[in-house]
């Protein structure tokens, strides 16, 4: 959806620290040893990590069933595929209101012509003033619109972690799929869309918009570089040590200086559930269709 959650990013929490041993004290500045643990606690912790290896697995190999049909389109049936592939694993979790065959036949025309010919991709200009509508119909504060420039760093942030998060097992899931991404000659990250990756920023800044925050707070600090054809650094050169604050080309990140960003309050989820207690479920679904409606025309 527009607001309807799509895609969500893949986070995974770091284990808790154990609390310090009081058989002596802590110097101040002094080093924490890694806690210990028994045999037994080794073991536990072991076995539970395979239950949840396991438990993922099915999923983690639809995603990658599904992630190469989308390196995959070459007609529009093949988009077809692809996009019931994504709804059906979707709606095992909750309704989506495109998992609708109508509105997957629009998503599925949109996917193809996005990868048949870059012309058909959907403009990062076209996807700011729908969510600006969005935000201006559902009246959220002001810092909720956002801008080209502000998008396509959030767009790059999102596809570099996506990236990252492939490589490895256990973050390998439908939520991080790299293939949805439109890509250049390069390998750096398209100025438009797919279709599928189109949802997901949507709905990523639906619901993570802490992260559009960061995106902003490159802009306005000049950290950002939209300038054509700079290819200053890969994506894939840059490690998780450089992510603190990435500065952005276009399509591409490069290492900067720390960009610190401050807790501040969601301004759209409070702004939804007012909508829906002044105007109703039915008008804000009515809403939503119609954003979707201007992101994905009818034929």
């Amino acid at each position: 959806m527009i607001a309807i959650p799509l895609l969500a990013l893949v986070l995974a929490g770091a284990p808790q620290d154990s609390p310090a041993s009081t058989s002596a004290p802590t110097l101040p500045g002094a080093v924490k040893s890694a806690p210990r643990f028994t045999p037994e606690q080794e073991q536990r912790m072991k076995q539970k990590e395979e239950q949840f290896r396991l438990s993922r697995e099915p999923a983690r190999k639809e995603a990658i069933r599904i992630n190469d049909l989308a390196a995959n389109v070459h007609s529009e049936a093949d988009a077809r595929k692809l996009v019931n592939a994504v709804a059906e694993e979707l709606t095992h979790h909750k309704h989506l209101f495109w998992a609708g065959q109508k509105y997957r036949h629009r998503v599925a025309h949109a996917e193809f012509e996005a990868v048949s010919d870059s012309a058909g991709l959907i403009a990062e200009d076209r996807i700011v003033a729908v969510w600006n509508d969005y935000v201006r119909e559902i009246d959220a504060p002001e810092e909720a619109l956002i801008t080209v420039a502000e998008l396509h760093n959030f767009r790059a942030l999102d596809f570099h972690f996506s990236q990252h998060n492939w490589e490895r097992d256990m973050t390998q899931s439908l939520w991080s799929m790299p293939n949805i991404y439109a890509v250049d000659s390069s390998g750096g990250l398209a100025e438009g869309c797919r279709a599928l990756e189109a949802l997901k920023i949507v709905n990523n800044l639906h619901e993570q918009f802490f992260r559009l925050h960061f995106a902003r707070q490159q802009v306005g600090s000049g950290t950002a570089n939209f300038r054509l054809g700079q290819n200053d650094v890969e994506p894939s050169t840059v490690g998780p040590k450089n992510l603190a604050a990435p500065a952005i080309t276009r399509g591409k990140l490069a290492a900067s200086s720390q960009v610190h960003v401050q807790r501040y309050q969601d301004p759209i989820r409070p702004a939804v559930s007012r909508y829906r207690q002044e105007h109703g479920e039915q008008e804000y679904d009515q809403l939503v269709r119609r954003l979707f409606d201007e992101l994905f025309p009818a034929e």
